[in-house]
This record gives structure tokens, sequence and C-alpha cells, in this order.
């Protein structure tokens, strides 16, 4: 899971014009997350959720459902299932790339529900940063038209805020943004 999502930063690094190692080589000794989901059956699937709707704080995240299925993205004001397919990933853009990419790339908002009957299950890869490494855009994709959106910070930052203060949703990085300044004015906060 680690060499293929170094090789998707590869093909990201090449779509931003930044070239195929720059992002290879940030993410290389990264920090990353293995975690198996496991939603058992539920009665009245109506009234829960198996994970509510969240963008993911990591950088990417690298899905495997079963066959149950049960994610869903949110686009255009619509929840949108996404159909199981056992020989593909769901690869997801969350927030760290998102202030990486300055905002080219958008975090993904999206839940699990639940099955009436079977058990869902699903494997999830998330690549997070080396915790010393500092996360900000490559200078290329800097300029007037296209200032800086986020403060510099560091994946162990991100996490605390998200575990602490604020869940991941569309409007992370803002709070974040928002938040951050005061963490450096009273780091015992």
């Amino acid at each position: 899971m680690n060499n293929l999502s170094l090789g998707i930063m590869e093909v990201l690094g090449m779509s931003l014009g930044v070239g195929r190692h720059e992002l290879r080589e940030f993410f290389r000794g990264n920090e990353s997350i293995m975690r198996l989901n496991y939603y058992p059956p539920c009665q009245n699937p109506e009234l829960a959720l198996g994970t509510g709707p969240h963008c993911d704080p990591t950088s990417l995240t690298i899905l495997h459902q079963d066959h149950v299925g049960g994610l869903q993205v949110f686009l255009n004001h619509t929840w949108y299932s996404v159909a199981p397919n056992p020989n593909a990933f769901v690869i997801n853009i969350g927030d760290t790339f998102m202030a990486l990419s300055n905002g080219i790339y958008k975090s993904c908002l999206h839940r699990a529900i639940v099955n009436r009957e079977r058990v869902r299950k699903s494997l999830a890869f998330f690549l997070c940063p080396a915790k010393d490494k500092v996360v900000k855009p490559p200078s290329v994709l800097l300029n007037k038209q296209n200032p800086r959106l986020y403060p510099d910070f560091t994946w162990p930052t991100l996490l605390h805020f998200t575990q602490t203060h604020y869940r991941a949703d569309t409007k992370t990085l803002d709070a974040f943004s928002a938040w951050l300044p005061t963490t450096l004015q009273y780091p015992n906060h």
C-alpha cells in the first residue's frame, strides 16, 4: 500500500506540474495508518450511520470495500453510493493533500452506511507525511493569481486538532487555519 500510495503521489505531482518526484520524496518515510473497518448489521439502518459525514484529515486514502458496499460520497448536494469492485480501490484526497496542493485538489466528503442484513468490512490505508515534515505547497503552485491558502503545519498538529477540537468536514482546514495561530501564541493549549 505504501508503494501504491507513492506511485499515486507521482501521478498527482505530474498533474500539478511539480514533477513526478517531488511529492514522492515528500512522502518517503511516511507515518501512514492501516485500518480495518467492521460494521455489524443494523435492524434500522435508516437510523444509524457506520461513519458519519467527514473528510479524512490525512493526505490520501486508499480504500478496499467488501461486496456489501456502503461507502457514499457527497457531490452537488446529493449522496452517491460507490459500488464495490473487487478489482479496484477507491482513492480519496484528504485535507493534508488539499493544503499541500494549495486547494487545487479538494477533500472528499464521504460517509459509510450500514446494512440491515449483512456485516460490512473495508480496509483503509491512510497516507500521512512523516511527523517532522512541514506541509506547505510547492512554490510553483503559488503566484499572484493563486495566493497561499493555508499556513504551514505538521501532520501531528492537524491530527491533534481533528481529534480534540474539530470533527473533520469540508471546513476543517479553514477552522484549523484560524485555530493554529492560537496554539503558536499559547503552546499549552
